[in-house]
C-alpha cells in the first residue's frame, strides 16, 4: 500500500488515504515520486459540479510530477531503474502528425481515446508511486534537483511554451506585461529575461508577489489596479506593451490586458479565472492585436525548460510539505497564501 492524495467525491475536500501500488503493464513505468507540484487549475477541477466532472473518481491528483524509475513494464528499454525523470504531462495518442512533432498538448484524438493526464483524469503524481503511460514522457533531469524540477513541468512549460510564440515582438527595446505573478507568473519573469531583452513589467494584487517578480527580474511592478494600463502606456510612452500574459484570466486582468497591449501586440491568456477577450473592430482592442490561449507546451519545450533550470537560468520560488500536508497545501494555495509553488515531498 502507499499514501496517496484523492479527490474522491465532487464538493469535498481531497484527502489523503492509502491504496494499492500501480504495478506497471507492457510499456509503462513506474516511479517512485520525488517531488509533485500543486496547481490552481486542480483547484479549478475540485471547483466544477457533478454533472461537469468529466473525470472518474476517486482521482489521484497532482499533475507536476518527477521521480525516480522503480520499475519497467515489458518491452521498455529507453528508461533505466534509478533513472531520475520529469513527468510530460499532457498525454496525447502520440501517432499523429501533432503527436510526431512532440507537441502532444494539442493531440486532436487524446479526449476520444479516453487518453488524460496524470492528475487531470488519469492517476496523478501525489502519491507515493505513480504509473507513466510510455517512457516517451519522461524527461531526464540529469542533476537537477527534484523540488526545483517538479514546478517545470507545467508552471515553468506552459510560460515557456506562452513566451516562445511571441518571440518575434519581443526585440530589444519591447515591452512584456506579466499579470499575475504566482507559480506560473514567477517564472514567466525568469523565462523572459532569460529568452529576450524586453523589459518585463509584472502585475498583481500582491505585495509580497511583486516583491518576488521584483527578485527574479521584473524591471517594473505594479499593483495591479484601475490604473494599472494607464502606468503601462506611460512606461511605454503611450504605445502599449507588445506582449500581454495574463497568469490569472478573469475579467478584470483580461480588461487590464485590453488597454495595456500595444498595436499588433499579442495577449496571451494563459489563467483559467473565467473571463472573455473581445476581438475585432470595436472589440476593445487595439488594431492588429492576436489573442491565444495556450495549454501547456510540447515534449521538446520541456528539454529546454529543464536544460535552462539546469544552467541555472530560472529557478522554482517553493514552499514544500509532507504528502498529509498536502490537503493544507491547497486550502492555502486557495486563500493565496502560497508564494511561488507548493511542491509535495510523497516520501519527505
Amino acid at each position: 500500500m502507499m499514501k496517496a492524495v484523492q479527490y474522491r467525491t465532487v464538493g469535498s475536500a481531497p484527502e489523503a488515504v492509502e491504496v494499492p501500488v500501480p504495478e506497471p503493464g507492457p510499456g509503462q513505468v513506474l516511479l517512485k515520486v520525488t517531488a509533485a507540484g500543486l496547481c490552481h487549475s486542480d483547484l479549478a477541477v475540485m471547483s466544477w459540479p457533478a454533472e461537469q466532472f468529466p473525470y472518474p473518481l476517486p482521482l489521484t491528483l497532482g499533475h507536476e510530477g518527477v521521480g525516480t524509475v522503480a520499475a519497467l513494464g515489458s518491452g521498455v528499454t529507453e528508461v533505466a531503474e534509478g533513472d531520475e525523470v520529469a513527468v510530460y504531462g499532457p498525454w496525447g495518442c502520440g501517432r499523429c502528425r501533432i503527436c510526431a512533432e512532440g507537441r502532444e498538448n494539442y493531440c486532436p484524438h487524446a479526449a476520444g481515446l479516453g487518453i488524460m493526464p496524470p492528475g487531470l483524469g488519469s492517476p496523478g503524481a501525489l502519491a507515493e508511486y505513480m504509473l507513466v503511460d510510455s517512457p516517451r514522457h519522461l524527461v531526464p533531469l540529469n542533476g537537477l534537483d527534484p523540488v526545483q524540477a517538479a514546478p517545470l513541468t507545467d508552471a515553468g512549460l506552459t510560460p515557456y511554451h506562452a513566451i516562445r510564440t511571441s518571440l518575434p515582438k519581443l526585440v530589444p527595446g519591447s515591452t512584456a506585461v506579466v499579470i499575475g505573478v504566482g507559480g506560473l507568473g514567477h517564472l514567466a519573469v525568469q523565462l523572459l529575461r532569460a529568452l529576450t531583452s524586453a523589459r518585463v513589467v509584472a502585475l498583481d494584487v500582491s505585495k509580497e508577489k511583486l516583491e518576488l517578480a521584483r527578485s527574479v527580474g521584473a524591471h517594473e511592478t505594479l499593483l495591479s489596479n484601475g490604473e494599472a494600463a494607464a502606468r503601462v502606456r506611460e512606461l511605454t510612452g503611450g504605445t502599449g506593451a507588445e506582449v500581454v500574459l495574463d497568469f490569472v484570466g478573469a475579467e478584470a486582468t483580461l480588461a487590464v490586458a485590453a488597454a495595456s497591449v500595444a498595436v499588433a501586440g499579442d495577449v496571451t491568456v494563459v489563467g483559467i479565472g473565467g473571463g472573455t477577450l473581445a476581438i475585432g473592430f470595436g472589440g476593445g482592442v487595439p488594431f492588429g492585436v492576436s489573442a491565444s490561449a495556450p495549454y501547456w507546451g510540447s515534449r521538446v519545450e520541456l528539454i529546454d525548460v529543464v536544460g535552462l533550470a539546469r544552467e541555472g537560468l530560472v529557478s522554482s520560488h517553493v514552499e514544500t510539505f509532507s504528502i498529509v500536508e498536502a490537503p493544507l497545501a491547497y486550502e492555502r494555495l486557495h486563500a493565496g497564501e502560497i508564494n511561488g509553488r507548493a511542491v509535495v515531498l510523497p516520501h519527505g
